[in-house]
């Protein structure tokens, strides 16, 4: 065996062992990170390992094993993170549609398979392909073009039997073309029946700019509604700013293969001094309950080392997903301990999860756009999170008074 031979064969043992490396819950006695702890609220277990870095990515993807051609096996094609994934369960396995971010910046999709959710995630043999939008002209007058970038996919299991992906595409702002940061967004849509073959159709017209939006997995009807899609939005005046706009819109569609918003309302509003404050936006779309619909947002604010990322819940009611049931206060989910650290500090980011048949839920959150986790719940305790947590009160009094009234509550125990 060659030198050569011995690397290739060291290389494939070690990722081996990544793949198949046990995942397990972190309790009270681990999760250390220097003097820091991963929290225990009981409303969810983190695991002690992410489920998915780019070191899990397949090894045929970044190197080239020809020894003629690679004699030092150089990595050919770096790969920086692996985060942000849509997921999905369908005949019993558990699919993360990942976003991949090379070293050169660009991200692309590409499918995760775990028979548990928790660990051994493989990928499948090659990236996503996935096709270009038809040339639709957007409400500004430009045709929609070809995407410089494309990510985070949320997946959603409609009633009409398609199974969508909604992402963001982003491209240049041609407007400003001596600005090589300036950009625009869209609302990406495509569909497919088994995640390999996808149909793309065109990109979401609106007024505005648009990330972070979802379908929501139901026609929505009523006696003055026909059926129609109904979509989560986040308009905003810019690519990164919200201006004035913001806040998480609802939009209803007659023709998801012609998607156009043409009245948009703002179903969760920001507000000052809260931790959605600079922008919030809809997460993976909502579970349904016999309690009503839950979700999964995040919310951004700003702090003195820059844009700070959380996950927060809600609830809306089931004869009416527009209407607000419960919105407990603050966050629901943070990074911590080694999750602060990566690309970009200070975030949780999710636009993925899944329930299963017997109420567990599965949280797949991706911390400093780096890496991609796992948090396990039920629907019982989501749901009593959300209806049992006080709402933010807005003030540092309203704060206090709620602190003082569960005090007195146990004080009577």
């Amino acid at each position: 065996m060659t030198t050569f031979e011995q690397k290739v064969k060291a290389l494939r043992q070690q990722h081996e062992a990544l793949l198949t490396r046990r995942n397990e819950p972190v309790t009270t006695t681990d999760g250390h990170f220097g003097t820091f702890r991963f929290s225990q609220n009981g409303i969810y277990e983190k695991y002690r390992f992410p489920v998915l870095t780019a070191e899990h990515i397949p090894l045929e993807w970044r190197y080239d094993f020809s020894e003629k051609d690679n004699p030092f096996l150089m990595q050919r094609i770096m790969m920086n993170a692996v985060f942000n994934a849509g997921a999905v369960k369908l005949e019993g396995r558990y699919l993360l549609v990942c976003r991949v971010e090379g070293a050169n910046r660009k991200s692309f999709f590409a499918v995760a398979e775990s028979p548990n959710g928790i660990d051994n995630f493989r990928f499948w043999e090659e990236p996503l392909t996935m096709p270009e939008a038809p040339e639709l002209s957007s409400a500004s007058g430009k045709s929609g073009g070809v995407a410089t970038n494309i990510y985070d996919m949320r997946i959603t299991q409609h009633e009409d039997g398609w199974i969508y992906g909604v992402f963001c595409a982003e491209r240049h702002d041609d407007s400003q073309p001596g600005n090589l940061s300036a950009a625009t967004a869209t609302a990406g849509i495509a569909r497919t029946k088994d995640l390999k073959t996808w149909e793309r159709l065109p990109d979401l017209i609106a007024k505005s700019q648009q990330r972070n939006v979802v379908l929501h997995p139901e026609f929505v009807t009523s006696p003055l509604t026909p059926k129609k899609y109904a979509f989560y939005t986040r308009p905003q005046d810019g690519f990164i700013d919200t201006g004035s706009g913001g806040g998480i819109g609802w939009a209803l569609v007659d023709d998801i293969t012609h998607a156009e918003v043409k009245e948009e309302s703002i179903i969760y509003a920001r507000h000052y001094h809260t931790i959605t404050e600079v922008k919030n936006g809809e997460g993976p779309h909502p579970l349904k309950t016999a309690k009503g619909w839950l979700h999964l947002a995040h919310g951004v604010r700003m702090t003195a080392d820059g844009l700070r990322y959380v996950l927060y819940m809600y609830m809306t009611a089931l004869d009416d997903p527009t209407r607000v049931i419960a919105r407990p206060g603050g966050y629901f989910l943070v990074p911590e301990c080694d999750e602060y650290v990566g690309d970009v500090m200070n975030v949780a980011f999710s636009n993925g999860w899944i329930k299963d048949d017997d109420g567990r839920v599965l949280i797949y959150y991706a911390s400093a756009d780096t890496r991609l986790h796992v948090a396990v719940s039920t629907i019982d305790r989501l749901i009593d999170y959300c209806m049992n947590t006080p709402e933010d009160g807005l003030t540092t009094g309203a704060s206090v008074e709620t602190i003082k009234r569960l005090i007195e509550k146990n004080k009577a125990l």
